[in-house]
């Protein structure tokens, strides 16, 4: 006999109410036998109360994630769908791979709905994206709702039922706001172009009427397609530069909100991102493979499509590439931030600051001013506080400290006045001073700590729970397809630098430490936020 599984899955089945359902194995295995039909499942009753649950970052509730998928605004809500096994804690087999799907009023509070498209004949559903069709350019509308319309890629040969298929692109639609999907009866829209082209975003480009599609072909080069119907596609141009890998993202900015001044963003799953010029048919750089993220957990993000004018904001989710151990879900989505495009020394650069929603989970807050930090550590919460979740500002002054920064959680955060540089958990990056001053903004959850330096100027997403030497381990899972040395890129090193105490005071878990070493520098400024759950 099988052995109590370590935790249930479950999968709704109401979209099959009144069928018959049947079940096969490709072997015997006793596990169908473990199989039942009920209102619940063993283990409901503690969702979102799990000891490594993030408390204000999405993550499912069964199985795993990975790549936000199909990030759209419709009729007042936001719609998060993303890559789900439902079966299992692991990557797991494509055959599992399906879109998982939550909506949310904000952007903060989240719910889970069933997932929204499934794997069939042409292969598992992999990573794409997600437009509302206002013009009915696709002619799936058939009633006063404007249809939702997701393209990803049906990626062949990664099923039983699609053996020996090759990656194409595929295409399902809503006329319910997102609550059922019905895929295109004429998929594939796109034809296999080479290996495994993979990962369509589409925009509607206004200047030509018209959707443009950007695909990752293969070996570091984006497709970029145009359509009337999304069931035509025509490639109009590619691109190619050294790691521009997977999961391509294409949008326009203004420059320090200037509407008369805008210029084209070219993005990878890397985070590395391209400025441009683009005419709907051909993207020409400006400048290359610049990078805003410096963290250790960030992969494959997206922004929301159609959000409302009104707000005009660019937003943005990123996969949280964190193990949960233990737990009956895994990996996370990190927190959502708005991008802006601004002027520097060195030319426009992308910035990242926390999307003001969170305050909507405030709860009580510290202020503390122009405190001088002599050398040594000073507590601000006290020793009595557990681990926290926290929105953290803080501002120094640069004296004559040969560093300083933050302890929060027993996580440090470290600026080299000398070197000018940024170091936390291992990760580093350059960091000048604004007018000799050094500003942090810190999201603290349970298994993360999102750093924002200098209004957001890096952004250095960190995974504060697991050894990052075993990532290789987990990313075996991807196989021979995935790249890698982006990975490595990513998840690399340990540095020979290290900034340590050897008599350290003694510090709560959740208290915030303020540091100085080999001289004195000033917190002007230090304001902390408590953050509530969103689930509860």
């Amino acid at each position: 006999t099988i052995d109590e599984p370590d935790f249930w899955i479950f999968l709704d089945v109401s979209e099959f109410k009144g069928k018959k359902a049947n079940l096969q194995t490709i072997e015997e295995n006793e596990t169908l036998d473990k199989i039942y039909q009920a209102n619940s499942y063993p283990g409901e009753e503690n969702i979102y109360k799990e000891h490594l649950r993030p408390q204000f970052h999405f993550s499912t509730r069964r199985g795993w994630i990975n790549d936000p998928n199909g990030l759209v605004y419709h009729d007042g809500e936001y719609h998060l769908f993303y890559q789900h096994n439902p079966f299992g804690w692991s990557y797991g087999s494509d055959a599992n791979k399906a879109w998982g799907h939550a909506i949310s009023k904000d952007m903060i509070h989240w719910e889970e709905l069933r997932d929204a498209i499934h794997p069939d004949n042409l292969g598992g559903i992999y990573s794409g994206s997600a437009v509302v069709d206002k013009l009915n350019t696709t002619s799936f509308q058939t009633g006063d709702e404007k249809p939702i319309v997701c393209i990803y890629t049906s990626a062949g040969g990664k099923t039983p039922w699609s053996k020996d298929k090759p990656f194409t692109q595929s295409i399902a639609f809503s006329n319910d706001r997102g609550r059922t999907f019905t895929k295109y009866s004429g998929n594939p829209v796109q034809e296999h172009i080479r290996l495994s082209n993979r990962d369509p975003k589409v925009i509607w480009y206004t200047p030509l009427n018209q959707w443009v599609i950007v695909l990752y072909l293969d070996d570091d080069e984006m497709g970029f397609f145009t359509s009337k119907d999304l069931k035509s596609w025509q490639l109009e141009s590619k691109y190619k530069r050294d790691k521009l890998h997977e999961c391509p993202e294409l949008f326009e900015l203004n420059i320090d909100g200037n509407k008369s001044n805008k210029k084209w963003i070219l993005y990878a799953a890397n985070g590395r991102y391209d400025i441009g010029q683009f005419d709907g048919k051909k993207f020409i750089p400006e400048t290359k493979s610049i990078r805003l993220h410096y963290g250790n957990c960030f992969y494959a993000s997206q922004t929301f499509n159609n959000i409302p004018k009104e707000d005009g904001r660019r937003i943005q989710i990123a996969w949280g590439v964190i193990p949960m151990q233990g737990m009956p879900f895994n990996q996370q989505m990190l927190f959502p931030v708005e991008l802006t495009l601004r002027t520097t020394e060195d030319g426009p650069r992308l910035f990242a600051q926390p999307i003001n929603e969170i305050k909507k989970i405030y709860g009580q807050n510290w202020i503390f001013q122009d405190n001088v930090v002599e050398e040594g550590q000073q507590s601000i919460l006290g020793e009595s506080f557990d681990v926290g979740f926290y929105d953290i500002s803080a501002e120094f002054e640069i004296g004559s400290a040969e560093r300083f920064g933050l302890i929060i959680n027993n996580i440090q955060i470290t600026y080299e006045t000398k070197e000018q540089k940024l170091y936390c958990q291992e990760r580093y990056a350059s960091l000048k001073p604004m007018e000799g001053k050094i500003k942090f903004r810190i999201l603290v959850d349970r298994t993360t700590l999102e750093l924002f330096a200098n209004d957001g100027q890096i952004y250095m997403p960190i995974r504060t729970h697991i050894d990052i030497t075993k990532l290789s381990e987990l990313y075996s899972k991807f196989g021979t397809d995935f790249n890698m040395t982006e990975i490595s890129e990513l998840y690399p090193y340990k540095l020979n630098y290290a900034v340590s105490y050897t008599d350290p005071i003694p510090i709560g878990k959740g208290d915030i430490i303020v540091f100085s070493k080999g001289g004195i520098t000033k917190l002007v400024k230090l304001e902390v936020y408590e953050l509530n759950s969103i689930w509860h």
